[in-house]
């Protein structure tokens, strides 16, 4: 009666990397119990996950680097493999909230999240029309959500503005808002094969020292028409996840990112954590700093042991 945080598979979004071919399932080294699913496969575990009560899930594409280019065309291919998945659950199961990630760099020659110029720099401007016509082609596909994940300036207006132009006034804008240029990020480059090909992610993501410019990034989405706001990592950051819980009325999200989830595994491999207490203390921590919902790739571990 008196606690004062609650935690359920109701806000957990499970993060699933979708590969080329069929009944396909590819170990990630530095990320065990995960996996990059064929599209048939992804259907089969977002079922099981939805069953687990799990009310979401987050797409992330693994592109063939043939399909790569300057300008990440492959990604407003109708017959592409994330615009094919997003149907496919959609068809399969219409209830479960299908969330699109929008950036270039599963696409991109590059590596980037934006458009490399010529010197080498990125062009914020040019990324955003890039941006805009990613999230309209899979607003098309199915997507509930379309996640922008690039921290370029003005992608949220210019987003929004293409989406209803294109009719799909319907189809929600989960902001990664405060996404910082954070070293917890490795396993999932792995995993999708998407680290840069030269230089680094500090000119567009966010400085992990700082914290009031987190409120302004936060501000600036939500006046442009951000649904949810995103503070990316989650553990390292709860400060940022509670100064923006105060600081908006909007739902925020944090990401229990890749490193996180493959130190608790680590450490419970080696018995040194008890596992699963130390992952539902780590979800807990989250929703007590003010996080509305989660992503997490212990999502169908963390829902089987709350549902117990």
């Amino acid at each position: 009666m008196a606690r004062e945080t609650t935690l359920t598979p109701d806000h957990l979004v499970w993060p699933l990397f979708v590969c080329e071919g069929k009944n396909r399932r590819i170990p990630i080294r530095s990320m065990p119990g995960c996996f990059r699913f064929s599209r048939d496969l992804i259907v089969k575990e977002a079922r099981a996950a939805f069953k687990l009560g799990i009310p979401a899930v987050a797409l992330f594409p693994a592109i063939p680097d043939r399909l790569k280019d300057p300008l990440a065309t492959e990604s407003v291919n109708p017959n592409g493999l994330l615009q094919q998945t997003v149907r496919a659950l959609k068809q399969a199961l219409p209830e479960l909230c299908v969330i699109t990630d929008v950036a270039m760099d599963p696409y991109s020659s590059e590596g980037h999240d934006g458009y490399v110029d010529d010197r080498g720099r990125i062009d914020n401007d040019t990324t955003l029309g890039i941006l805009a016509e990613m999230a309209v082609a899979q607003a098309r596909a199915g997507a509930d959500i379309v996640a922008p994940s690039d921290m370029m300036d003005g992608r949220v207006g210019h987003i929004r503005s293409a989406l209803d132009a294109a009719g799909y006034t319907g189809t929600g804008i989960l902001s990664y808002a405060a996404k910082y240029c954070s070293s917890f990020y490795g396993p999932f480059r792995d995993a999708l094969d998407s680290a840069p090909k030269h230089g680094d992610k500090k000119t567009y993501q966010m400085d992990p020292a700082n914290a009031r410019e987190a409120l302004r990034e936060v501000a600036l989405d939500v006046a442009e028409g951000a649904d949810i706001v995103m503070v990316k990592p989650a553990g390292p950051y709860l400060d940022i996840v509670r100064a923006v819980r105060e600081a908006v009325s909007v739902p925020v999200a944090a990401y229990q990112v890749s490193g996180e989830y493959a130190m608790l595994k680590a450490a419970g491999a080696r018995g040194w954590i008890p596992e699963d207490a130390c992952l539902l203390e780590s979800l807990l921590g989250i929703r007590r700093a003010g996080a509305d919902l989660i992503f997490t790739y212990a999502a169908p571990g963390a829902a089987r042991l709350l549902n117990q």
